[in-house]
């Protein structure tokens, strides 16, 4: 396992297992580090347990009754594991928040939908919202585009503003990590171009971390890349040392277009 001793860890998996509830094993002793104000991609053909691993850090799969995680995804500095028993999953998901692979917006104004997670918190004072909803709306590059129409349903904007709504709506809350599940798979080449620029922007307040089945776009905005394959982790390092001159030939093999 590469490490980098001038970057301070943000996250860090270690021995990660994950059973799905019909005793499927999609996760086998994964371990790997998370680097504060990185953005770490992670690659792999389809069912190798990406997304799978994806959802483990802010506790999704809790959502469905049998689910089961051995190992540890400790936070830093505080050195939380967020798979004990005694971690609430909704206080994850505010420290950790998630951007899926459609835009996913809420049936609500476009304000509502950036003020939901400030809602779920009980903040109720209203200048305080409306701020948070201006900076979150900023910080996804939106604001100019929507500012005059924050109160018209979401579902008025373009697939690659609803996403990048969807951005907004995550950083809200002010998140420590975000989790980007192929972002950018359902948008068109443009749209593309623009979240990818903004999660470059985003990397300075923020971690982050991006499933992508797309090499090109791992190889342009990731600063560290993970190949995984069958559930386990083959290979971490820095992306250009990945992409260039791989440890392992399965690696080699993937992002050549070799595999299988």
């Amino acid at each position: 396992m590469v490490t980098n001793t001038q970057t301070p860890l943000k996250a860090e998996s270690n021995n990660l297992n994950f059973y799905y509830a019909n005793g499927h094993q999609a996760l086998k002793s994964v371990s790997m580090p998370l680097y504060e104000n990185k953005i770490t991609a992670l690659i792999g053909p389809s069912g190798c347990g990406k997304s799978t691993f994806l959802r483990c850090f802010n506790r999704m799969h809790d959502l469905y009754p049998g689910n089961k995680y051995e190992g540890q995804i400790v936070m830093h500095p505080d050195n939380t594991n967020i798979l004990a028993s005694g971690v609430d999953p909704i206080e994850v998901r505010m420290r950790i928040s998630m951007v899926f692979q459609k835009p996913n917006p809420f049936p609500k104004t476009i304000f509502e939908n950036v003020a939901y997670g400030l809602r779920v918190r009980d903040e109720k004072n209203k200048r305080v919202v409306a701020d948070k909803v201006e900076e979150a709306l900023k910080g996804a590059a939106l604001w100019n585009e929507v500012k005059d129409r924050l109160n018209d349903l979401a579902f008025n904007l373009s697939g690659g503003q609803q996403q990048r709504l969807c951005i907004a709506r995550a950083l809200a809350t002010d998140p420590e990590i975000m989790l980007f599940d192929e972002p950018t798979s359902a948008l068109d080449p443009i749209a593309t171009a623009n979240i990818e620029e903004l999660m470059s922007e985003l990397r300075s307040k923020i971690t982050i971390l991006v499933v992508t089945h797309n090499m090109q776009q791992a190889a342009r905005v990731s600063d560290y890349t993970a190949y995984m394959y069958l559930g386990e982790m083959m290979e971490y390092g820095d992306t250009d040392k990945i992409f260039t001159r791989p440890t392992r030939k399965e690696t080699e093999d993937y992002i050549t277009g070799k595999f299988g």
